[in-house]
């Protein structure tokens, strides 16, 4: 008998990579309903009540399409839901709402009785600080490269001396528009002498360039490992996919128990990771996704990555 209760999933409206975990379900039969938390007031509206003999919560989410309760969602796919707005209010008023949307309406999601979370909000925000994530992979048993975060000027200047040649990359990469266009800000080598009094505005990060000859992603979803190794010639693939020569890969033993070791400490069970690759077969760790992309390797490699996210997401807490 097919389980009636649904997959939800909550993402923004454009996600080409919920769209295709949704049709492969959608395929399957499973119930699935999708909805923007950035929505809520305009279309999607909950209510929830707690105590007396309400256990845990009860009520709903409603969408004009559909009402899901609470209390039946088998698994929530939290990928890239879009952030609270009210325009209608002035700044101040704006605030207020956006943190009782925040902490009500997302405080109920994250409190959903049986229901398997990938990832789960709240994981998924430690698993984001980049400090956090480099120190648990080095006590994890990662390979991790020397790395700086400071404010100060003269110790930013003396690690590169010391560890060069010395990469920077941004610690978050907020949304900034120039011109409506979204920027990014790209891993760049960086050298003693551009290092001025402007590093104290801020913190930023400095980490040991390995010298590889390939990077490898990772990508886990449940006890399923599907690792690709990436040949592009770039300091950061990332900057073009035109470049690139996609291979599958098994991670060594110890590479992959430090993964799961890795997960289990911030409570996720979808990560993509991302290695650099030494001449010599070393393995050295770069960061960890816990919302990262994978759709894009499964057409070049034929790994079965939706229809694994699919299976995860529709056995639920029975899957774990």
């Amino acid at each position: 008998m097919t389980d009636p209760r649904p997959v939800a999933v909550v993402t923004n409206l454009d996600d080409p990579t919920a769209d295709l975990v949704i049709a492969e379900l959608r395929d399957r039969g499973a119930p699935v309903v999708r909805f923007d938390s950035g929505d809520f007031p305009a279309t999607l509206t909950c209510s929830a009540l707690i105590g007396g003999d309400a256990e845990q919560w009860r009520g709903s989410v409603r969408i004009p399409t559909r009402t899901t309760e609470l209390g039946a969602v088998r698994s929530l796919y939290y990928r890239r839901p879009s952030g609270f707005a009210f325009p209608h209010l002035g700044p101040q008023d704006a605030r207020f709402a956006a943190a009782q949307a925040r902490y009500g309406l997302g405080g109920v999601l994250v409190s959903l009785p049986d229901c398997l979370y990938v990832n789960h909000p709240h994981r998924i925000g430690d698993a984001e600080y980049k400090p956090a994530g480099l120190a648990a992979a080095s006590a994890c048993g990662f390979t991790v490269p020397p790395t700086l975060i400071t404010n100060r000027p003269d110790d930013a200047h003396t690690f590169i001396k010391r560890h060069g040649p010395v990469i920077f990359k941004p610690i978050s990469v907020p949304l900034y528009l120039i011109d409506g266009k979204a920027q990014t800000v790209p891993v760049t080598t960086v050298e003693a002498d551009e290092i001025d009094d402007s590093i104290a505005g801020t913190m930023h990060l400095f980490q040991a360039r390995v010298d590889k000859v390939a990077d490898v992603r990772v990508t886990v979803m449940g006890s399923r490992v599907f690792a690709v190794r990436i040949d592009s010639g770039l300091l950061d693939w990332r900057a073009d996919y035109s470049t690139h020569a996609y291979t599958p890969v098994v991670p060594p033993t110890d590479v992959e128990r430090a993964i799961f070791a890795y997960l289990r400490h911030f409570g996720l069970v979808f990560g993509a990771f991302d290695f650099a690759l030494a001449a010599s077969g070393e393995w050295t760790f770069i960061e960890c996704n816990p919302s990262g992309q994978w759709a894009w390797l499964e057409p070049p490699t034929g790994l079965p990555m939706t229809a694994t996210l699919a299976d995860l997401l529709e056995q639920g807490t029975h899957g774990t």
